[in-house]
């Protein structure tokens, strides 16, 4: 007899009906839990904390040394010649900073750079900081270190993705630019709007 008189289920069916329903919760919210980890992974991609790379670029213009500093190209003068020495006009720093960490561990040196031909590039040297999605390269007109949702909120120039988060390497300021104000270099994480370090750029 599977049903009482009375017409109610009999306890060993409300029992199995019972796992049933508990079964199909259970994997309902299982596949929810993947998806969450699946957009969160793509999102945050937490395997960056135990990445890195780096690059090592030779400033254009400019002969490199072992250290990653500037050299300035000379051609001897012929003696059999009248022809006086000609010395290139070396590539000249305008401006230069020391970073500071922020959201991230962050070390080297930034320096904007006028270059023979008259095309300006930010240099970055010996630079030290973490793996993330999304960082760029700023110039900023706020001041470096302290609160990084200040950036947001002033003027500045995107120089595109970081290359490395080590090492030496170039980004050519677009021409006609206006980066009058801008004294502050920003390696910007944009997806979540925080800042891992900057540098304040000072005239030499």
């Amino acid at each position: 007899m599977t049903r009482p008189a009375n017409g109610t289920p009999a306890p060993r069916h409300r029992f199995f009906a019972f796992l049933r329903r508990h079964k199909v919760l259970s994997v309902s919210a299982a596949l929810v839990l993947l998806a969450l980890s699946i957009v969160g992974a793509a999102l945050f991609q937490p395997w960056r904390l135990f990445t890195s790379s780096a690059v090592d670029e030779a400033l254009p213009g400019a002969t490199p040394t072992p250290s990653g500093t500037l050299a300035i190209q000379r051609i001897p003068e012929d003696p059999g010649t009248a022809l006086p020495t000609v010395v290139p006009v070396p590539p000249t720093v305008i401006a230069r900073g020391t970073f500071v960490s922020q959201e991230h561990t962050t070390s080297g040196t930034a320096s904007l750079v006028k270059l023979p031909d008259g095309g300006l590039v930010l240099r970055l040297e010996n630079l030290a900081s973490s793996d993330g999605p999304d960082v760029k390269v700023w110039l900023s007109n706020q001041e470096a270190g302290g609160d990084w949702f200040k950036y947001r909120s002033g003027k500045w120039l995107d120089l595109g993705a970081v290359k490395a988060t080590h090492g030496n390497q170039n980004y050519a300021i677009p021409a006609g630019a206006d980066i009058s104000g801008l004294d502050t270099v920003v390696l910007w994480c944009d997806r979540f709007s925080v800042a891992f370090g900057s540098a304040g750029l000072n005239r030499v």
